[in-house]
């Protein structure tokens, strides 16, 4: 299953594009954020190697950014002792989609369509959550949906869902400031559980930083576990909210 999650993280919020050089997978993201925009080890690497993804990212207009899946990385130290920092700790948090579908959201609370309507977009734009960023839901090439939440009469939150094979991811999962603390989360869990067993994929899965304390309290009260970690090593980059 882990080999099935990384996999299904990777083709549900794709870079723009994806080249090798040297022992290096390069990703281009088009301002879409750090995941799509990192570069990792694809082969046998030495210290020296490093400064071969060096050039390539800052030709494409980006930082150095590596990702890493966990500090027992050997390149983790060495990136470290070359004045990377440490950015933004993430967990992959996964769950049976069944269960999480369960019960199924009440009528009219929830809705799933492609493309996203400009309600949901107000929302993710209040979020920080723009244009390049639902670029990059747009590129997703499997099946996807938008989560659009309701809460009384009110739009109060929105969500992306795709899956691949067995694997349904939940990403940019955002409730409106006034309606927190409501329900519209666990709302929103609850309709990607039912989309992804409409998909056929029997677990649901999402990244989220280890610092979103009350997010990782929600997916724990589901029943969703942390099953695998990484984070970024980067050089003059800011962290930010939504920086998975």
């Amino acid at each position: 299953m882990t080999a099935a999650i990384w996999a299904a993280l990777e083709a549900t919020w794709p870079a723009a594009e994806t080249a090798r050089v040297g022992p290096w997978l390069l990703r281009r993201g088009l301002g879409g954020g750090k995941r799509v925009s990192a570069a990792s080890a694809a082969g046998q690497w030495l210290p020296d190697h490093i400064s071969l993804a060096e050039t390539a990212m800052k030709a494409w207009g980006q930082t150095s950014l590596f990702v890493l899946r966990g500090p027992e990385d050997p390149l983790d130290a060495v990136l470290g002792d070359r004045g990377y920092r440490l950015v933004d700790p993430v967990a992959i948090y996964a769950g049976d989609a069944g269960r999480l579908a369960e019960p199924a959201p009440e009528p009219l609370t929830s809705f799933a369509h492609w493309p996203g309507l400009r309600v949901t977009d107000v929302i993710w734009d209040a979020a920080g959550i723009g244009l390049a960023r639902r670029a990059v839901m747009a590129r997703v090439a499997g099946p996807k949906a938008v989560l659009l939440g309701r809460h009384g009469d009110r739009v109060a939150g929105v969500a992306f869902v795709s899956a691949l094979g067995n694997v349904a991811m939940i990403h940019a999962l955002e409730v409106a400031p006034d309606q927190r603390r409501r329900g519209v989360g666990r709302n929103l869990m609850r309709a990607a559980g039912v989309w992804a067993q409409a998909q056929g994929a029997a677990t649901l899965a999402l990244a989220v930083t280890d610092a979103n304390l009350p997010a990782r309290a929600l997916y724990a009260s589901l029943g969703m576990r942390a099953v695998e970690h990484y984070h970024y090593r980067a050089k003059d980059i800011d962290a930010g909210k939504h920086a998975r």
